[in-house]
């Protein structure tokens, strides 16, 4: 070791205190680390929610003619899918912010909109950067946490709102990791709820999913006869089949939100084939339509194997179950890994023993239920 070497800073020292303390993002494994690992040749990939009908075959038909423009840039304003968006969701283009991902989008509102001290309620279990993204800012994140049985706890998600100043109020719907879903009724009474200037953000990654739901809440129309600033964000990652190519987008309440989420967005955040792909898709909704009842369809029937077993399972309006396996969650998910199948387990404290499967192909769910059979521990059943 040289001496250079020897006085050489620490670079984690170099890092500010709230980053150092971040949690890494448990974005899973992919199908070929596992295979390289245990040396499968069959792999069934139920850990990320992907939709496995992939994307539309009319998008894939322009892909040649997408890839041979790749030398240019980007449309840095991504002008041709913002129109799409605004014919399909009625909503005008400068109220469109489109990122890679939705969650380039939820980190751009903790930078844009969160300072030191500053609090925004959410829930428990979560998604984990609506928590992680305003840890780094040095925020405040209350997390509510969900009811016994798995669903929103709405009591005391009014009592987190009213009960100091509140910068922004941030879920899911449907939750993930559950799959519940909030009611127009009880969305309605918790937005009325929230102090005046509170930002309102409902992720909606999984919406396509829950939309025929006549229960479900419809965000815009709630969102939009109030007066408190707001967004929506939907993505293309899950029921549009292009979770590669990472486009998600956000629907605002006013231009003045959008400028300020421009003054945050890298100027060419979203690739040209991202941004083409998802409008064709767009134009695709029978392809989109179909796989979300194929996966719904095919959920109805996992639940009911695993109920069969004996295992508790979340309601879910989403392509994926969250169950509780009774057992420690991340040895039974590296025992499943053994058997070419990945699941994810979840680490937040209080659902340490809670799986969220994600809903496949039927070919799918049944190497997941053969893997589970075969190392699963005895479920203990209580005495009558």
């Amino acid at each position: 070791m040289t001496a250079a070497s020897d006085c050489r800073t620490s670079s984690p020292s170099l890092a500010r205190a709230e980053v150092r303390q971040l949690p890494v993002y448990n974005a899973g494994l992919s199908e070929d680390a596992v295979r390289a690992k245990y040396g499968l040749s069959r792999i069934t990939k139920l850990g990320s929610n992907e939709n496995p009908y992939g994307p539309s075959p009319v998008a894939l038909g322009h892909w040649t003619d997408i890839a041979s423009s790749l030398f240019r840039y980007p449309d840095a304003s991504a002008e041709g899918l913002r129109e799409e968006l605004s014919r399909q969701t009625g909503i005008d283009t400068d109220h469109i912010v489109i990122g890679n991902g939705s969650e380039q989008i939820i980190r751009m509102i903790c930078e844009a909109f969160l300072s030191p001290g500053e609090r925004l309620v959410t829930v428990l279990p979560s998604f984990g950067l609506h928590l992680i993204w305003p840890q780094m800012m040095d925020a405040r994140a209350d997390a509510v946490p969900m009811t016994a049985d798995a669903s929103f706890d709405l009591s005391r998600l009014h009592q987190a709102v009213t009960s100091g100043p509140l910068k922004i109020l941030m879920f899911s719907n449907p939750s993930n990791p559950i799959g519940c879903m909030m009611t127009g009724e009880a969305m309605q009474k918790l937005i009325d709820a929230c102090p005046p200037e509170t930002l309102i953000v409902i992720d909606e990654a999984y919406w396509e999913y829950a939309r025929s739901n006549p229960d479900y809440a419809d965000s815009l129309s709630i969102l939009k006869n109030q007066s408190r600033p707001w967004m929506v964000l939907r993505t293309f990652s899950k029921a549009y089949g292009l979770a590669g190519l990472r486009v998600g987008y956000a629907l605002t309440s006013d231009r003045g939100l959008t400028s300020i989420m421009t003054r945050v967005r890298d100027p060419f955040n979203s690739n040209s084939a991202a941004l083409e792909m998802a409008r064709l898709s767009l134009l695709d909704q029978d392809h989109m339509r179909e796989t979300v009842e194929a996966t719904l369809s095919e959920g109805t029937i996992l639940k009911a194997a695993l109920e069969e077993r004996g295992y508790f399972i979340a309601q879910s309006y989403a392509n994926f179950l969250f169950f509780d396996a009774r057992e420690a969650a991340a040895p039974l998910a590296e025992r499943l890994l053994r058997e070419g199948v990945i699941v994810k387990p979840w680490k937040e404290k209080g659902y340490e023993n809670w799986v969220r499967v994600s809903i496949g192909r039927p070919e799918d769910s049944q190497a997941f239920l053969q893997a589970l059979d075969h190392v699963r521990a005895p479920l203990q059943t209580s005495a009558a």
